[in-house]
């Protein structure tokens, strides 16, 4: 056998088990010490009577059911407790009493005005000195470029008096197609201060889909590096940029960042751009140094705008694997309440923190890393490859920067423990207390790996959530324990639930995910869908009054959640419905596969026999046609495709093997019909499968968004396979 050995027997192993594994629980010290305790002893000291009705809260579950309960007051008092900047004013909802669907149109803190950047860079003098980016570099780690408060701040202002001058004001859209640097965290922080709309992509996008997502939101201004290290590679940008900025008319200004520094000496002495623009040739590119003054420069005063709470604060991109990118607008004050929840009470994030998410910024965890900054965190940033020269190169990073929070993808983890990666044997992490894993399912193994080889004393939160709410559904909290292959808990003050495909709500059962109550971090719409039916149709339309996120979850009786893939990816052959991750779960354990994605093949529609007695004779000519409909079976096989190591070979005996994994841990229903190998397996840019999009092309449907895809011609391997003919 060539899996990976797993000594646990299957009942154990099983996600959905009824006892399942305790892998950490915390100690007296950190629970006492936690900022979620410290917000309970708060609630339970207010003199308001819902509080002192209530008494102590036992637990989280307890504090999660009284934040349902009272939803409007938890978030009231969060803002209090979290120190929020800004003019609160009543009411902290209004919904119009002849809404239909009052989750989906009330409105939170309706009169209240604040600014995004003024809570993040609050902290500032307090700690000036102290370093509020360090920021590493692929092949230079062992120099990083550390940005104090005060410098992070004075460079803010400097920028935001820039794009004023610019003519960038209230409800502007600024765009920054740059790697995941300090100049990035500063436009976006002085794009904010101003009131005007940030939205990024990162530099490893291609021209299309760039232009895909910035001629939709038409920004007035453009931030770009000219190029960028990967996996020991340059990549200049020039040519590039050059065609993305022709097909932005509604540009005025530009700015350049010299990253790569192969023109940073003249476009220093110049401070300009060698750009020029055929359609445009009065828009003017400047360069950041022409801007940016370092050496002594006088503080200038930041001044912040206020707006309301419901502002628009940046644009965020689906995926676009089904046709074009969402531009979905999130909102000043939903965004930072929220991160502050999952910050402060979900995390542990206390001011002097070191947080570091490995991200680009054309992904919601750049945004959710950020605001790390409006809790006191130190953020370090990294541009290159987790992977080059070697697998070490984020926990050197973790060690030189003694971080406390890190977060990382459920792929990278897979990835560590195949390559054999074990920081816990090779670096002092004694700083680290949380370990973010989230883009797609964490199997219990990847579990056992981290207490078992990265860390035997940490949270490892598991996180799920996404780009519609840049924030989190399930998520952990520093009270409860980690229980192998579970999600820690639901986010609180929001009534996520597990529906059946009837809209019932379930327990222990896979199913739907939902959140069946308002939250403020819902988007504030679809950019250009003025009447809303995008967002509507996105969201609301699959059960009344209810956001359908499209994960397929169990809720456990721990409390914890169990994801098994997303909803439009299942598998249902003979009408049984099975989350793709429990495939993956199995498939990935083998030595010889790299990577794989399971899909749901059509087979043709077979004819039923009719029982003695049936007559179509007399039905109308509609009821005729759907009964013969009916009397025909349609199904559906399982195929899965896997990409190998570049020894393996998938012989016979390699597919018995993988089969009878399948078949053991899962069911027989799991078993793949048919297995392919191919050389690349599709992913979005930020990692995620796109078993969707391959199953299009098996299909010989269109695909409608390859570029949203960091290998596009990977699907070319799923053409017309012959081991697929029917």
């Amino acid at each position: 056998m060539t899996a990976h050995n797993d000594s646990t027997p299957p009942s154990a192993t099983h996600p959905a088990t009824l006892s399942p594994t305790i892998l950490w629980t915390p100690s007296p010290e950190r629970v006492q010490t936690s900022l979620l305790k410290r917000f309970m002893h708060h609630l339970e000291s207010c003199e308001h009577g819902t509080y002192s009705a209530h008494g102590p809260f036992a637990n989280y579950a307890a504090l999660h059911r009284w934040s349902i309960e009272n939803s409007p007051l938890f978030w009231d008092t969060l803002w209090d407790f979290c120190d929020v900047i800004g003019a609160k004013k009543p009411p902290v909802t209004y919904c119009d009493p002849s809404s239909t669907t009052p989750a989906k149109d009330t409105q939170w803190f309706p009169h209240a005005k604040l600014n995004y950047a003024e809570n993040l860079l609050t902290h500032w003098q307090q700690h000036a000195d102290r370093p509020a980016l360090t920021a590493y570099r692929e092949g230079q780690t062992d120099n990083p470029d550390i940005m104090t408060w005060q410098t992070l701040y004075q460079h803010t202002a400097q920028l935001a008096q820039y794009l004023h001058h610019a003519g960038v004001g209230k409800g502007d859209v600024v765009a920054g197609y740059l790697p995941n640097i300090p100049h990035t965290v500063i436009a976006m922080l002085a794009t904010s201060a101003l009131g005007a709309i940030w939205t990024s992509t990162s530099p490893d996008f291609g021209v299309d889909s760039v232009v895909e997502r910035f001629g939709q939101t038409a920004p007035k201004v453009l931030f770009f590096a000219d190029g960028y290290t990967f996996n020991g590679q340059p990549h200049h940008l020039h040519d590039k940029v050059a065609a993305i900025i022709e097909q932005l008319p509604t540009l005025t200004h530009c700015v350049s960042v010299s990253y790569l520094k192969f023109d940073a000496d003249k476009a220093e002495s110049k401070g300009t751009s060698s750009f020029t623009v055929t359609h445009n040739p009065t828009l003017s590119i400047q360069h950041w140094e022409g801007i940016i003054h370092h050496d002594h420069a006088p503080i200038i005063e930041l001044g912040f705008t206020p707006v309301p709470f419901n502002h628009p604060l940046c644009i965020l991109y689906s995926s676009g694997t089904t046709g074009k990118p969402k531009c979905i607008v999130h909102t000043v004050g939903g965004t930072l309440l929220n991160h502050l929840k999952e910050h402060q009470l979900h995390s542990d994030i206390h001011p002097g923190d070191t947080l570091f998410y490995y991200t680009t910024c054309g992904w919601m965890m750049w945004n959710w890393l950020i605001s790390g900054l409006a809790s006191g965190a130190s953020l370090v940033l990294y541009d290159g490859s987790p992977f080059y020269p070697n697998g070490q190169i984020l926990w050197d990073i973790a060690e030189q920067a003694s971080i406390t929070q890190l977060g990382v993808s459920a792929k990278y983890l897979e990835a560590l423990e195949k390559q054999a990666v074990h920081p816990k044997h090779t670096h002092a992490l004694p700083s680290l207390r949380t370990l973010f894993s989230t883009g797609s399912v964490l199997a219990p193994e990847q579990f056992d790996f981290v207490y078992q080889h990265i860390h035997g004393n940490i949270q490892l939160a598991s996180i799920s959530g996404g780009t519609d709410i840049c924030g989190c559904f399930a998520l952990g909290n520093p009270l409860s324990p980690v229980y192998r292959g579970e999600c820690q808990g639901r986010a609180l003050a929001m009534d996520v639930q597990v529906f059946s495909s009837q809209g019932k709500p379930v327990e222990e059962t896979q199913g739907e995910l939902v959140c069946t109550n308002s939250f403020p971090n819902q988007p504030w719409g679809f950019w250009q869908d003025p009447d809303g039916r995008r967002y509507h149709h996105a969201y609301w339309e699959t059960f009344p009054n209810v956001w359908h996120h499209g994960d397929y979850v169990s809720l456990q009786p721990s409390g914890g959640m169990v994801f098994y893939g997303r909803s439009d990816a299942v598998l249902n052959p003979g009408g049984v419905r099975i989350g793709t991750a429990e495939i993956y779960r199995q498939v990935n354990r083998f030595e010889e596969i790299v990577d794989a994605v399971v899909i749901s093949q059509d087979m043709p529609a077979l004819p039923v026999k009719t029982q003695p007695g049936d007559d179509l004779s007399n039905k109308t000519q509609s009821n005729a046609t759907e009964c013969e409909q009916s009397a025909k079976s349609h199904d559906v096989r399982v195929v899965l495709f896997v990409q190998l190591t570049q020894d393996a070979e998938l012989d016979d005996a390699l597919k018995a093997q993988i089969s009878q994994r399948i078949r053991e841990q899962c069911s027989p229903r799991h078993v793949p019909a048919v297995i392919v190998a191919v050389n690349d397996i599709p992913r979005t840019r930020s990692g995620k499968l796109v078993e969707l999009a391959v199953r299009q092309v098996v299909h010989h449907q269109p695909v409608n968004n390859v570029g949203a895809l960091a290998n596009p011609a990977s699907l070319d391997e799923f053409k017309d396979r012959p081991e697929l003919a029917l």
